[in-house]
């Protein structure tokens, strides 16, 4: 059986998910580099693939898909039973990692990657980080993690006291707001949050997927 094919970028946030997701599933993958630098984004072969011209882009087979979070859903659903469960088991479980997986793309990536956006990438571009956007967003995402500090008080994890595709999801922008945009505080001022964000980012898979473990 051929191995699914990633198209993407080491430093992309959507590839790092998706990424993680294969190797918590123990999937082999072949992986092609979309040289972003180079715009090979935007060039018609890959727009053939992917034709919002963003990163990643998996084949499977006959199958070709883009956006991340649907990736690793499809991944986490076709390859059920193998490597880590990470959808839930009961009706109940499977529901709360939805919900949660729901928060994280319109309650957390919003501020998660706007701040990120004008840390890292605007002056990448030669502008100016607007020190007032950033602000903004931090306070929203106070508010979330807030929320997050309270749920995480009675349960392990998001979703219960299984690691499933809800905590997954955090993994990118977490890390990238710790280690590079000098936002760590976010996460250590908040006991529970911290112990979570402990957990999560020393997870085997992750490691692999960032390169930080062979």
């Amino acid at each position: 059986m051929a191995k699914i094919k990633v198209y993407g970028h080491p430093i992309s946030t959507a590839t790092r998910l998706v990424l993680c997701c294969l190797h918590e599933k123990k999937v082999e993958y072949d992986f092609v580099l979309v040289e972003l630098s180079a715009g090979a984004h935007k060039q018609p072969q890959y727009l053939a693939l992917n034709p919002f011209g963003v990163l990643p882009t998996i084949q499977d087979g006959d199958l070709t898909l883009f956006e991340s979070r649907a990736i690793a859903k499809y991944l986490a659903k076709k390859y059920e039973g193998q490597g880590t469960e990470l959808l839930g088991n009961s009706l109940s479980e499977q529901a709360l990692v939805e919900q949660w997986s729901q928060v994280e793309g319109q309650s957390f990536n919003s501020p998660a990657s706007a701040i990120l956006f004008q840390i890292l990438i605007v002056p990448m571009s030669g502008g100016s980080t607007d020190e007032a956007a950033v602000e903004m967003n931090v306070e929203k995402l106070k508010k979330v993690l807030d929320i997050y500090e309270e749920r995480l008080s009675k349960s392990k994890y998001l979703a219960g006291d299984f690691f499933s595709l809800a905590d997954l999801q955090h993994l990118p922008y977490l890390d990238y707001l710790v280690t590079d945009c000098g936002k760590g505080d976010l996460i250590s001022s908040r006991k529970h949050v911290k112990a979570w964000w402990e957990d999560i980012s020393s997870r085997p898979a992750w490691k692999k997927a960032t390169g930080k473990t062979p």
